[in-house]
């Protein structure tokens, strides 16, 4: 017995051995719920319709993750499970649109012979720009994005707006000029729904369940609401047609953008994805029909590039989903996809960075670009939704032997590798980033541990990492929910700038004096906001 207990006690060492030199750090986010993180490769945002791939990595030990249950019917898809194309073994004429049959991949260069791939070490050190102090405050952490002159800039827009309001549509008795006080407090306002879920900021003052009376003296709710109605950061459309269906917007973002990248560095492994920005569940469920559809399907789509060691947002990209500016007209997915992960990953060349991807991302081409760039990547295939351009056939098919669980396939062309791994279902990857001859493990709770290559656990465990960080959170999402699509991007990109400071608190001096897990974090942000006087403390 004591040798079993052995034997799987250094089975454990290995693995966090090999889980450090894969870069995965400890928990930032403090206090750890239940998550959902037991299957690796997740589905990334519930109706974006770009991401959708779960895959069932070892069913049995399944937690479905809490949130879109009403999409379900979507995220189970499997690969590989028939052949697409009808063709059993996968003899010619079945494979995807682009890929290469035996004769043109061996030409291509593609072969059954494996090589030694090394990454060279990572250009920068990771972590924090700039020392704060043990006294920093929540407000303090959240200004480093949006700091007073952008406040200040929101003070000056919205009354332009008012202005331009009442010049057209008759003058409004009610309003006077908006002040930085009170800008910050109107702020303060609608982020307190991120820690108290409520359907309506206006529930503030409402006598019912979710009032707030701690918060509502600080301002009237006539007064909150005239600040709503005007609220600008872009009162007028610039002349030049620039970015045209965000110009509410577009500043905001390009200074947010900027504040991220000289605030933090990343670690060496990012992820592209879309972080999950649905609506809460729990609401969704009690919410009635009507009230379903008034809420509005969002007209945007929003990627990330996140590091992997931290969670901290490194970049944003919106598209808006339709309009004359839309890419997603395209007819070409994968197209606008690279285009996407091309416009995030602009500032990391020549860092020989490790960037992970999903399949709609994954493409050989892609890959092959940003090598040029020491842009290294990982990322799943798959059959349906990659641009499979330039890739061996009779990788992408399954073969008529059954396969066993554990069991990989790799070809290489150069130091990339695409690799076939079975684990119920085929899963396909192709990195450059992952020496395929060096293997790796999946541990799962119930079937032991599934061999795989070094690749396959890397991508399992960054991405169940990032997926622990989406569960953790989404939660702490502003729940305000406008119509005008500006403001829905406007008030994310708040809420991702507030979850940042919160992981730039945890990893200063200020975080060991007063260690606010992320709740209170929130709770400290709103009073400070409010300018509230410290008279109920938090702790």
């Amino acid at each position: 017995m004591a040798e079993c207990g052995r034997k799987a006690l250094s089975l454990l060492e290995a693995a966090r051995s090999r889980y450090e030199s894969l870069q995965i750090s400890d928990d930032v986010f403090g206090e750890s719920g239940d998550d959902s993180s037991d299957n690796p490769f997740y589905s990334t945002s519930g109706d974006s319709d770009s991401d959708n791939y779960i895959a069932e990595v070892g069913e049995e030990d399944q937690q479905q993750p809490h949130h879109h249950h009403h999409h379900h019917q979507k995220r189970g898809e499997k690969e590989g499970s028939g052949n697409r194309g009808g063709s059993s073994g996968g003899s010619s004429g079945s494979g995807p649109p682009g890929a290469l049959s035996r004769s043109q991949a061996e030409e291509e260069g593609w072969t059954e012979t494996l090589q030694d791939v090394t990454v060279p070490p990572f250009k920068e050190t990771y972590g924090p720009a700039q020392k704060m102090t043990a006294s920093a405050t929540a407000l303090d952490f959240f200004q480093l994005f949006v700091p007073d002159n952008c406040i200040q800039n929101m003070v000056t827009q919205t009354n332009m707006y008012a202005k331009k309001f009442q010049e057209r549509f008759g003058s409004d008795e009610g309003w006077r000029p908006v002040t930085t006080q009170e800008m910050k407090a109107f702020l303060g306002f609608v982020t307190s729904t991120s820690v108290h879920r409520c359907e309506s900021v206006l529930s503030i003052w409402s006598s019912g369940f979710f009032s707030n009376r701690s918060i509502a003296l600080k301002m009237s709710q006539a007064r909150f609401e005239k600040i709503l109605k005007y609220f600008h950061i872009v009162a007028f459309r610039p002349s030049q047609g620039s970015n045209q269906g965000l110009y509410k917007i577009q500043p905001f973002l390009d200074s947010l953008q900027q504040s991220f990248s000289c605030t933090f560095r990343p670690s060496q492994t990012q992820v592209l994805h879309e972080p999950l920005i649905d609506e809460d569940p729990v609401f969704i469920t009690t919410c009635t029909e009507r009230e379903l559809r008034k809420r509005k399907k969002r007209k945007f789509s929003l990627w990330v590039r996140q590091c992997t060691s931290t969670g901290f947002i490194c970049q944003i990209s919106v598209h808006l989903k339709e309009g004359t500016d839309c890419l997603a007209t395209l007819k070409n997915k994968p197209q606008l996809h690279s285009l996407v992960a091309k416009q995030l990953c602009q500032n990391i060349s020549g860092k020989n960075t490790i960037i992970f991807t999903g399949p709609s991302i994954t493409s050989l081409g892609l890959f092959t670009e940003f090598s040029k760039q020491d842009i290294y990547c990982c990322g799943l295939l798959s059959t349906r939704k990659s641009d499979c351009t330039g890739l061996p056939q009779n990788m992408l098919v399954c073969s008529s032997t059954p396969a066993q669980r554990g069991q990989s396939r790799v070809m290489m062309k150069g130091s990339m590798s695409l690799i076939s791994w079975y684990n119920k279902g085929h899963f396909r990857f192709l990195t450059n980033a992952y020496p395929p001859t060096k293997q790796g493990i999946i541990i799962k709770r119930k079937s032991g541990e599934i061999p795989c290559p070094l690749a396959v656990e890397a991508f399992a465990a960054h991405l169940s990492y990032i997926c622990k960080y989406d569960d953790k959170y989404s939660k702490y999402f502003i729940f305000h929910k406008p119509n005008k699509t500006w403001q829905q991007v406007f008030w994310l990109s708040i809420s991702i700038a507030i979850n940042n400071a919160y992981i730039l608190y945890k990893m200063s001096d200020a975080y060991t004096v007063k260690r606010y897990s992320r709740a209170q974090f929130g709770e400290r942000l709103v009073r400070e906001l409010l300018d509230l006087d410290d008279c109920s403390p938090t702790q």
